[in-house]
């Protein structure tokens, strides 16, 4: 379901609504669910990605559609903006150069994956996302990611090293599951 332009600035209001209102909290503000679009409150999984200047400032998200999608960019802004381990968390200050985007997800699908090679004739740069999960250990990649690594050996290394393992990793336990994303 992608959203029209009016459904999207309304997302994008929440998410910095929700900032806003966490200097000096320890979780996000209530939302008040009242007067959204019936559409805003269908369960989707979302990301928000903070950046300033061009630089990363935080990115939290869900990957499974497990609340509105309205209350999923509300806490993941949040969390984007306080709760990221890689960064500090957001001082005020920040706040009006902060560049802000949301990355509503398809559900994932499994891949049916021999090894490392037929995962990369699978993928489909720029489109797909792609999460990589074995024993405890999880992580992904969104399909915004390619505009930095466009080249699929790189884009699963580089996942890889972020969940932890060395870059030739693979095993056949390894789960594989990819989505797609409606970027604004």
């Amino acid at each position: 379901m992608s959203l029209n332009n009016e459904d999207r600035e309304t997302l994008r209001r929440l998410a910095r609504r929700s900032i806003a209102l966490g200097f000096d909290r320890r979780s996000p503000a209530a939302l008040e669910i009242v007067d959204l679009p019936p559409q805003l409150l269908e369960p989707r999984a979302s990301f928000v990605t903070l950046t300033q200047h061009g630089r990363l400032r935080g990115c939290r998200g869900t990957l499974e559609a497990l609340r509105p999608m309205a209350q999923d960019v509300w806490e993941n802004a949040w969390a984007s903006a306080f709760d990221d381990p890689r960064f500090a968390p957001l001082p005020a200050a920040e706040l009006a150069d902060l560049e802000l985007e949301i990355s509503l997800l398809s559900p994932t699908e499994p891949m049916n994956v021999v090894d490392e090679a037929d995962l990369l004739r699978q993928l489909r740069p720029g489109i797909d996302g792609l999460v990589l999960a074995h024993g405890a250990r999880r992580a992904t990649f969104l399909p915004e990611v390619w505009k930095a690594l466009p080249e699929p050996r790189q884009f699963v290394a580089e996942l890889k090293r972020k969940a932890g393992w060395p870059q030739d990793f693979w095993s056949p336990a390894l789960r594989c599951e990819r989505y797609t994303a409606e970027c604004f």
